[in-house]
C-alpha cells in the first residue's frame, strides 16, 4: 500500500458504533503516515443536528490547526456524516471515502433489510431509516447535490445492510467514483482489499486526484480476482483489459461505467454511476 503525505484523516463510525470499531482503520492509516483522528462524539446513534454541527466544527478546527485539508472516511452511516461535513466545509476537505454508506436516497424509501429499519426505529427515531433522509440538515444530501471534492464510494453487493443502489452515487467522473469490493458490511473496516483501496485513494496528490486504476502486480491480482466474475462484456471494467485506453469518465472505478446490477436508474436521467469490479 502506498504511503501518505501526512495530511489529516478523520474517521467517522457507523450506526451504533463508536471509536473502538475504528481501531483497525486508525492503526493501518497511521502506519501509512497519516495524522488520524476519530470523530470523538461517542456512539453514533443516528443522524442528528448536534453531531452534524459538531463534526463540521471539528473539520474546521483540524484544518485550522494543521493548515492542511482533511480527508474524511465514513463507515456506514458515518459516510452520511462525512458527506454532510464536506458539503458544509468544502474549503477544509481534501477528499471523502465512504464504506458501505447510504449516500443515495430512493424516493420509494430505503431498501435496507427490515431488521435494520426496526433497529433504527428502536434506537434513533420512530420513522426508522427515513428519519435521516428527511432531516433538515440533510437537505443537500436529499437533493443529491454533488460534492465539490473527490469522493470514492466503496460498496459490496453482499453487504447485507446497505443495498448497492443506496451505497453508490451519480456524479462528475473527474471527481466521483464507485468501487466494488467483496465482503460483508460489518467487515468493511477490516477487509484487506478495502484497506488497500483506501490507502490508494488517500495517497492521491491534492489537486491531482485520479480515479482508481490499479496497475502492476496488484493490478494483475485485482483483475485475476475480479474479472472472471463479470457476466457480460458490457459489465467488464476497463481494468480487466490491460493497456486499453479509457476516455475521460470511462476509466476503472469512475462514473460512466456500468452500475451494480441491483441498482435502479432514475427515469429520464442519464446515469453517471461507475463501478470498479471486485466481486465475491
Amino acid at each position: 500500500s502506498p504511503r501518505g503525505d501526512g495530511h489529516p484523516v478523520l474517521l467517522v463510525p457507523g450506526f451504533m458504533a463508536d471509536e473502538e470499531t475504528l481501531v483497525a482503520l486508525k492503526l493501518f492509516l497511521e502506519s501509512r503516515g497519516y495524522e488520524v483522528q476519530t470523530w470523538g462524539f461517542g456512539r453514533n446513534v443516528g443522524f442528528s443536528s448536534r453531531h452534524a454541527a459538531a463534526l463540521e466544527q471539528k473539520i474546521r478546527y483540524i484544518h485550522h490547526r494543521t493548515g492542511r485539508k482533511v480527508s474524511l472516511v465514513g463507515w456506514s452511516l458515518g459516510g452520511m456524516f462525512a458527506m454532510y461535513g464536506a458539503h458544509e466545509a468544502p474549503e477544509c476537505v481534501r477528499s471523502v471515502v465512504t464504506l458501505g454508506s447510504p449516500v443515495s436516497f430512493d424516493p420509494a424509501g430505503s431498501q435496507s433489510p427490515s431488521w435494520v429499519k426496526a433497529l433504527y426505529r428502536l434506537i434513533s427515531h420512530p420513522m426508522g431509516t427515513a428519519a435521516h433522509v428527511s432531516h433538515l440538515k440533510a437537505k443537500k444530501l436529499r437533493e443529491r447535490k454533488a460534492l465539490a471534492v473527490p469522493m470514492s464510494c466503496v460498496y459490496s453487493v453482499s453487504d447485507g445492510v446497505v443495498p448497492p443502489q443506496e451505497a453508490t452515487i451519480d456524479g462528475d467522473p473527474a471527481l466521483h467514483e464507485n468501487v466494488r469490493v467483496p465482503g460483508s458490511h460489518i467487515g468493511l473496516g477490516f477487509n484487506p482489499i478495502v484497506l488497500w483501496i483506501l490507502a490508494d485513494r488517500l495517497a492521491q496528490p491534492e489537486g491531482s486526484w485520479r480515479p482508481f486504476a490499479p496497475s502492476g502486480v496488484s493490478g494483475r491480482l485485482y483483475r485475476l480476482l475480479t474479472c472472471p466474475f463479470s457476466r457480460s462484456k458490457r459489465s467488464v471494467s476497463p481494468a480487466c483489459v490491460p493497456g486499453a485506453p479509457a476516455a475521460r469518465g470511462q476509466g476503472p472505478g469512475t462514473p460512466g461505467t456500468p452500475r451494480a446490477r441491483t441498482a435502479r436508474k432514475p427515469p429520464g436521467r442519464a446515469s453517471a454511476r461507475g463501478t470498479t469490479w471486485a466481486t465475491r
